[in-house]
C-alpha cells in the first residue's frame, strides 16, 4: 500500500529540510534509523477506519491537515505558574517538543540519576541512546510511531543507573503554544531503568492558548530492566481543539514491575497508545487509566499487552466518563505467546455515559496460544445509579453536589491504584476543577447497579 502523494507531499518537503540539519544526522545509525521510518510511513500513510485497530476512531482531520514543524521557541516562565508539580525530582520543561533549560529545574537530580534533553544526549553520542532509541518501538505496525521516528530529535532522556532508588518523582512538562498555521511537535522519549532500580516518571501534556489544528505526537520507550520498579504516568490536558497521539512502549526484564496510569483530559482527537511486552520471566504490569471527555472530544484507548514469559501477570483497569456529544473507545488486546505459560491476565473496561448523546465502543480481546493461563476481560457500560442519587440528595446534598461525589467516586478507582500521593493529589485536583453538564442524565454506579449494561 502506497499513501496519497497529495497527503505525503507537506510531510515529504518537511522531511527533507529536516533530516539535513537535524541533530545526529552525522551519526549514521541515527540517519539510517530516521530514513527508515520515514520511508515506512510513506508506504502505509496514516490510518483509517478500514484499519482494525482504528475502526472507532477518524482521523480524517488530521490527514487533511498540512502540517509543519513547530519552530523552537520559549514561553515565559510565569505562564507556567500553577502547571508544575510542586514535590518532584527535578522539573523538565518541553515546549513544542523542544526542551528548554532556562525553565527548567535540574538541581534536585540525585547520584545514580542521569536527567536531560534527548538532544543533547544526541549530540554528545551517548551509548545508551544508540543501543535503546528505536529498538522497541514498532514502526513498521503504527504508521504514527514511524512519523515520530522519522521526526525523531529532542524530548526526555532517563537513565536510573543499577540499584538507584529516585525518592521523588520525575516530572516533564510538554507545552504546545498556538502558531500562525498548522503546526507539529513529535518528542521523543527514552527511560533506562536499571535493574534493582525504582522511578517514577511523570508525563504532563499541556497548551498554553489556543493551538487548535495542532498534532502532538509523542513516543515513549520504556526500558524496565530486572528488577526494576517503574511508574509511569501519563496526562494529557491540551486545548480541546487539538490532536494528541501518544504511544507507550514497555521492555519488561524478569520480575520488573511497571505500573503505567494514563488520565486523558483535554484534546478534540486523542489516541493513547500502551503495548507493554513483559519479556522476562515473574514480571508483573499494570495498566491503569480514566478518560473523561465532554463536548465533541474524541478519546481512544488502545492497550497491547504482549506476554512472552511464563509466570508473569497483568492487569488492565480502565475507567472512561462521558458527557454531551464525547465519544470514547477502549480496545484492549492481550496477547499470551505459546511459551508463555502460568500467565495471569485481567481486562476492565468501566465505563460512565452523563447524557443520551456520549458514546462509547469498547473492545476487550484475547489472543491465547499457551494451555495453562488464568485469562479474563470484560467491561460495563453504565448511568448513574437513582438510588445513589436520591440516598445522597435525602441527606442534604444538592443535586450538583451529588453528582460530582458519585463521579469522584467512580474516577477514584483509578486513583487509588496509583502509588505516590503528590502525583494522585495533583490528579484529584483536576478532576475537581472540570465542568459537567448539570442536566446530564442520570448515570454511575460504583458498585454497579442495575443500570450497568455488561458487554464483551
Amino acid at each position: 500500500m502506497i499513501a496519497p502523494v497529495k497527503e505525503l507531499q507537506t510531510y515529504l518537503e518537511t522531511f527533507s529540510d529536516f533530516e539535513r540539519v537535524a541533530v545526529g544526522h552525522d551519526q549514521p545509525w541515527l540517519r539510517n534509523l530516521r530514513a527508515e521510518a520515514f520511508a515506512r510511513f510513506c508506504q502505509v500513510g496514516l490510518p483509517t477506519t478500514r484499519d482494525e485497530d482504528w475502526r472507532f476512531t477518524n482521523i480524517s482531520a488530521i490527514a487533511q491537515t498540512q502540517f509543519r514543524l513547530a519552530a523552537k521557541t520559549t514561553v515565559a516562565k510565569d505562564s507556567l505558574a500553577g502547571l508544575r508539580f510542586t514535590e518532584a525530582a527535578c522539573q523538565l520543561v518541553f515546549v513544542n517538543g523542544h526542551f528548554a533549560p532556562e525553565l527548567s529545574s535540574l538541581d534536585k537530580v540525585q547520584k545514580g540519576v542521569t536527567v536531560n534533553g534527548l538532544a543533547k544526549e544526541i549530540a554528545a553520542k551517548s551509548a545508551h541512546v544508540e543501543n535503546h532509541l528505536g529498538r522497541y518501538l514498532n514502526i513498521q505496525r503504527d504508521a504514527f510511531c514511524a512519523l515520530n521516528t522519522a521526526f525523531a530529535e529532542d524530548g526526555a532522556f532517563v537513565h536510573v543507573r543499577r540499584g538507584a532508588a529516585v525518592e521523588h518523582p520525575i516530572y516533564l512538562l510538554f507545552v504546545s503554544t498556538p502558531t500562525d498555521a498548522p503546526s507539529m511537535n513529535h518528542p521523543r522519549n527514552l527511560f533506562v531503568v536499571e535493574e534493582e532500580s525504582q522511578v517514577a516518571i511523570v508525563e504532563d501534556y499541556v497548551s498554553l492558548g489556543d493551538t487548535a489544528g495542532s498534532l502532538c505526537n509523542t513516543a515513549t520507550e520504556l526500558v524496565a530492566k530486572d528488577g526494576a520498579i517503574v511508574s509511569h504516568y501519563m496526562i494529557e490536558r491540551e486545548d480541546k481543539q487539538s490532536f494528541n497521539i501518544s504511544t507507550l512502549r514497555i521492555e519488561q526484564g524478569r520480575n520488573a514491575n511497571v505500573a503505567s496510569h494514563s488520565v486523558l483530559l483535554g484534546g478534540g482527537i486523542v489516541r493513547n497508545n500502551v503495548h507493554p511486552v513483559l519479556a522476562g520471566e515473574g514480571t508483573e504490569c499494570l495498566i491503569n487509566g480514566l478518560f473523561v471527555g465532554n463536548g465533541k472530544q474524541h478519546l481512544d484507548n488502545y492497550m497491547l499487552v504482549e506476554h512472552a514469559k511464563p509466570h508473569c501477570s497483568s492487569r488492565q483497569f480502565y475507567n472512561g466518563i462521558l458527557d454531551d456529544s464525547a465519544h470514547g473507545v477502549f480496545h484492549g488486546r492481550i496477547i499470551v505467546h505459546k511459551d508463555a505459560q502460568k500467565t495471569d491476565a485481567k481486562q476492565t473496561n468501566r465505563n460512565l455515559l452523563l447524557s443520551d448523546n456520549a458514546q462509547i465502543d469498547t473492545k476487550p480481546q484475547l489472543e491465547i496460544y499457551a494451555d495453562d493461563v488464568k485469562c479474563t476481560h470484560g467491561a460495563t457500560i453504565g448511568q448513574i445509579e437513582e438510588n445513589a442519587l436520591f440516598y445522597l440528595r435525602s441527606r442534604g446534598i444538592d443535586e450538583t453536589s451529588a453528582r460530582k461525589l458519585l463521579l469522584m467516586a467512580f474516577a477514584g478507582e483509578c486513583l487509588d491504584r496509583m502509588r505516590e500521593d503528590s502525583v494522585r493529589s495533583s490528579i484529584e485536583k483536576l478532576l475537581n476543577g472540570l465542568h459537567f453538564s448539570s442536566g446530564a442524565a442520570s448515570n454511575l454506579a460504583p458498585d454497579g447497579g442495575r443500570n450497568w449494561q455488561e458487554v464483551g
